[in-house]
Formats: structure tokens, sequence, C-alpha cells
């Protein structure tokens, strides 16, 4: 055992360099269990904290935090009084690591860290690996609306996040017809001597070609502010007043533009449950648990208006409690993402203070959560709960079908297990170039779009080689894993393809050694008509099932969606190749220089047949690297 005094909690160096560090040594026979645990504790400290458990591989089993780290972990040694599922987790444990903290508040905040770092096997885990989208607006002289993921910067203003891109684009396209901002980008904007559609149909105001003054784009700028800030009531009026002022003047054609944009401010206005008034910037969270299952479902409201709302299902929840799961997920959801002011739970916590002091601590400013029990914030956490009983239900229908069908799988090809892992390839390329492979993953929970996996093919492929191409990917998906623990190894390879097809795959796996997993080949009728497919497996002849067959759909699907996955890659990829330009080879030129040099010149042809003195004449291009990239394309 291990300690380290680590400040501030999101100190990634140290966590980082400490636990990889301080693995246990292979080399020496362990003590395992409550022994272990005993042994840790000689040395443990009494402070707040954040502890590891350890088995023999150097797998993190549990990470936990304590205000006595010393008083916490002497209650594992106590079996009897521990559930079936923790003392399976002693039992394997054969060390223990910890992190020290200056308070309880820094340790809740680095165990959601580590949560999410480790993904430890009995913790409760919320898988949510997904960047929320966020409403942008840049700081020039000219304000571009626009969404974007990722991380925020300083340089733009920012709204959100929204719960999906739907939710994002629908606010976005309200904001072009409220307020007329541009969302066009800055070398479009510059390039252009006349207005675009969208100043036809009235989702612009037209600052590119000088349709509106910089003072009156200034002034739709600030009401897009406003409304984003929540501000509703008092732009309302501003358009009402702007729209009387200008039927007054008879401009007619004025106030008919205000009066669609007032029409407009009205439908985004419309309240209810789901568009709360009282409530102006909060998430929504509830809880709904059933048995072993659960769906937590959180509504993000901001500005007083819904962004959208997103259904969460925590895995390894077994024996918890719904204060144990909804306590695990508030650091884990916030661990990426600023919590905002309010938010309103269905589920009372007893560390209450304590997650709201963690929360204020990493949002920098002060975070409440509260337990509404009456009056409108009642009526929305209700929905809320209501949303996720909804969602719940139907996770578990679709589970049970899902099951069902897996079951049929298992007796048609004479498995001894239900799959648990389906894994599906296929590739494309277009006559050998931009050549991808791609993995898709299938299980009890249907499609695991996490786990999916792109291959960009190395080696040379010449055209219509895809033997070639399947050789490449799987001595890339399993050579590495041969020796190691196969946990992710799938129970069934799927591939789309005949008996050709089957006969070098299963060359390539036995190569590899692999003889323990299943490999199916679908290959399309003589027609390729789907419906009429054939199965080729080692152990059986080739067979067809009945049209109808449910179990025909369900590998139709999964064939299906590597299809679409693989189309999209090769898509995606060849996209990428066209916009590379031939000024990405010179040294010293990134990004920046690169738009630079295209602003001004207008095309890399014409960088290439530009003089010294021109490249040199840019701001930002010094002599140096002129001289760079003038002699790049001269060889001389």
């Amino acid at each position: 055992m291990l300690e380290n005094k680590a400040k501030p909690y999101y100190n990634e160096n140290v966590t980082k360099s400490f636990y990889m560090n301080n693995k246990p040594n292979s080399s020496l026979t362990p003590v395992e269990g409550v022994f272990a645990i005993k042994q840790a504790l000689e040395t443990m400290p009494s402070d707040a904290g954040v502890y590891r458990m350890i088995n023999k591989a150097g797998e993190v089993l549990y990470v936990g935090k304590a205000k006595n780290l010393k008083k916490r972990v002497i209650s594992y040694t106590h079996l009897s009084r521990l559930s079936d599922r923790i003392r399976r987790m002693v039992q394997q444990t054969v060390s223990m690591e910890i992190i020290t903290t200056y308070t309880e508040a820094e340790a809740l905040l680095l165990e959601a860290n580590l949560i999410k770092s480790f993904k430890p096997r009995y913790n409760i885990l919320l898988r949510d690996d997904k960047t929320y989208p966020w409403l942008v607006m840049s700081k020039d002289e000219w304000p571009r609306i626009d969404k974007q993921r990722g991380k925020v910067t300083r340089t733009n203003e920012y709204w959100g996040p929204f719960a999906s891109v739907w939710a994002v684009n629908q606010t976005l396209e309200l904001l072009q017809k409220i307020f007329l901002l541009r969302t066009c980008t800055d070398s479009v904007f510059n390039s252009r001597t006349r207005p675009c559609l969208l100043y036809q149909i009235k989702r612009c105001a037209g600052p590119c070609d000088d349709r509106i003054s910089p003072s009156e784009y200034t002034h739709l700028v600030e009401q897009a502010r406003l409304f984003l800030s929540g501000q509703t009531v008092s732009i309302q009026q501003q358009l009402a007043e702007e729209m009387e002022k200008a039927a007054s003047e008879m401009d007619y054609e004025r106030a008919a533009v205000l009066r669609d944009r007032i029409r407009a401010f009205t439908y985004v206005q419309s309240s209810g449950v789901v568009n709360p008034a009282s409530i102006m910037d909060a998430d929504i969270i509830a809880l709904y648990q059933l048995s072993d299952s659960c769906c937590i479902q959180v509504f993000f409201i901001r500005g007083g208006r819904n962004n959208g709302n997103r259904a969460f299902f925590p895995t390894q929840i077994e024996g918890q409690s719904a204060e144990e799961i909804i306590s695990a997920f508030l650091g884990q959801f916030y661990e990426n993402k600023p919590p905002p002011q309010q938010i309103l739970l269905n589920i009372g916590l007893s560390e209450l203070s304590l997650m709201s002091e963690a929360l204020s601590l990493k949002a920098g400013y002060k975070v409440t959560l509260s337990l509404p029990q009456k009056g409108e914030k009642k009526a929305v956490i209700t929905h809320a709960e209501d949303n996720a009983k909804g969602a719940l239900e139907r996770k578990l229908a679709e589970t049970g079908t899902q099951q069902k069908l897996l079951g049929q799988v298992k007796a048609l090809f004479n498995l001894e297990h239900i799959p648990k892992r389906i894994e599906i390839y296929d590739n494309s390329h277009m006559m050998g170039s931009h050549a991808y492979g791609v993995m898709v993953v299938a299980g009890p929970d249907g499609f695991n779009k996490s786990a999916y996996r792109k291959f960009s093919i190395k080696s040379s492929i010449s055209p219509g080689d895809d033997f070639g191409m399947m050789r490449e990917v799987f001595s890339r998906r399993f050579a590495k894993g041969k020796n190691t623990d196969r946990e992710n190894w799938p129970d069934i390879l799927l591939i789309d393809g005949g008996a050709g097809q089957f006969s070098a795959v299963d060359s390539i796996l036995t190569e590899l050694e692999i003889t323990d997993i299943k490999l199916i080949c679908i290959a399309k009728g003589k027609d390729r008509n789907a419906g009429r497919e054939w199965f080729f497996t080692k152990d059986q002849e080739p067979f067809q099932l009945a049209i109808q067959d449910p179990v025909l759909y369900y590998l139709q699907r999964l064939r299906d969606e590597a299809h679409r996955f693989a189309i999209t890659t090769h898509r995606s990829g060849r996209s990428k190749a066209i916009q590379r330009s031939e000024l990405d080879d010179i040294p010293g030129v990134g990004a920046n220089r690169k738009r630079l040099l295209l602003n001004h010149f207008g095309s890399a042809k014409a960088v290439k047949a530009a003089s010294l003195s021109d490249i040199t004449a840019i701001p930002g291009i010094n002599q140096t690297l002129a001289e760079v990239i003038y002699g790049h394309f001269r060889s001389e």
C-alpha cells in the first residue's frame, strides 16, 4: 500500500504517475482477501481520500472514497456484514492503493475521475462517453451563431449543453428565424459578393453584402444574447414596439418581418411541464429502479427552455440502493461537463451537502441540489420520473426480445451458451483506394457502438483484394490479444460473404491459433435477394432459413449495420483525402498558416504560382517561412 497527498483532485500528472508505478508485483505470491486488506490497514492513514482494491492481474476491482480511509476500509474485514457481491470482491483483492486528499469533497470528485478512467467491475458505471453539443457565438465584428461539440474555449460565447444534436439544431433554426444571425463560416462570409439563399428565405440579415448596418446587426446579437439568457419578456416587448413603429411609418414590409419574428418567438416561449416557467437554469434528474435494473432521466433546462433530455442505464447496480446509484451517477456525469447552479432530484441523499460542496468546488460557483416536494418543480420531477419509468420498461422489453433471439441463435448454430458478444466485419474501398475494414459489436443490449472499430488498411492492397484486407483486419484485431485476457473476445464472428470468404477467414484464424470463436458467413442468394441468404459455418452444411424467420431478420440487421458503418467510414476517409491540400506537406505550415495562404491567394494552385515577395507580404508569414513555402514548389 502506498500513499500520495494529491491536491488539487484533478491533477492528472499526479494521479496518472501514481497508479502507473504502483501495480502489485506479479513475481511475488500475493496475500489475498481479508489478509491483504488487514496488511494494508497497518499503514493506512485516517485522512480523507480515495482507495482502490486490486486483483492478481493488476486490475482495479473497486474505487471508493472516504472521509476517514482507515475507518472505511476496516469495514471490509467483517465478511459477515457484507453482501455476496462485495465478499467476492474482497476475496479477489491482493493489494490496495490510496490517494489522500485535503477534503472529503475532493475525494468525491477524484473517485468519479478514477471510476471513469478504470471502469472497475464492482463500481456502478455510467456508460456515457459522448460529448454534448453547445450553441456557440463568435466574438468578432459580425458574430456567427453555430453548434459545437468538445472543448469550450474563451474565444467564444457558449450556451448549453443540449441533450442531442437534434435539440441544438432546433434552437439554431429558431434563432435564425427570430434574430437573423449569420451561420456561414468566415471564409464564405468574406468571399461573398451577394447574399445567399438564407437571406432570400428570411433566415439571415445579409451582413455579407451590407444589407444591414453594423449597429443594427449588433442590436440583433444583443437580443439573441438576452433570449438565450432567459430574458424573453423584454425582447418580446421590444419586437412589438418596433413592429408598431414600422406600421405607423407605413413601412409594412419591415412590420411583416417583425410580425413573423414575433410569431416564431411566441412558439418558442410555449411553456408547460416540459418548459417550466419558474426554472431558468437547472438539470432535472430522476431515477426509476426495478429490481436490478434502473434508468436515470436527465432534462437540461437552460434560459427557461428545455434543451432536450436523455436516458441513462447505469450498469453493475446489483444490490445497490437508489441513493447509492444516484450519488455515483452525479459524480461521474459531471466529471467532464459543468453543472448548472441548480439540480433537482427525485431521490434524497444523506450526503446532499457533501455532493453540493464537491460540485461547487469543481464548477467554481455554488451548485444547489434539492428534492422538490410541491409546485411546478415537483411536477417537472414527476414528469422526468415518468419518462424514466417508460424508458426502462421499453429497455427491458427490448432486452427480453434480444435474449430470446440470442437463444435461438445459440440453438441454430449449436453453441455451448448464449452469445454475449457478436462481432460483424465488413470492408469498403474504391478500386483499392481509401480502403477500410470495420468491426461492429452486438450483444444482449443491442448494438454496442462504443466498441465499434475502424481499420484503415495500411498494407498495399490491389483492387478487389478483399481477402488481403480481411487478413490485415483480423491480424490487427486478434494478434495483440492472443496471449492475454479474452474477456472482450467475441463468441461469434459474422462475415458478409460465402464459401470463399469463410475459407479465407478460417485460414487466418488458424494462423492466429484462434479455435474457440464461432465463424459464420452470410451470403445473399443467387439473385442477391434479401431473404434468400445462405449460411456457412464449420460444423454444418450450408443452409437457408425461412423467409419470415426472426433469426434471419436479426442476422440481416447485424450484417446491414456493418455494411452501413463500412460505407460511412469509407466516405468520411475519402472526403478528408479530397480536402487535403498540397500545402499540408510544407514543413512549418499548420492549419492557421494554411488558412492565411488560402484566404490570401484563393487556392493552393495560386500559392504555387506566387512569387517570393508576394508570399512574404502576407501578415503572419516571415521571410524564412516564405522561402520554405516558395522553395517547396521549386526543386531547383
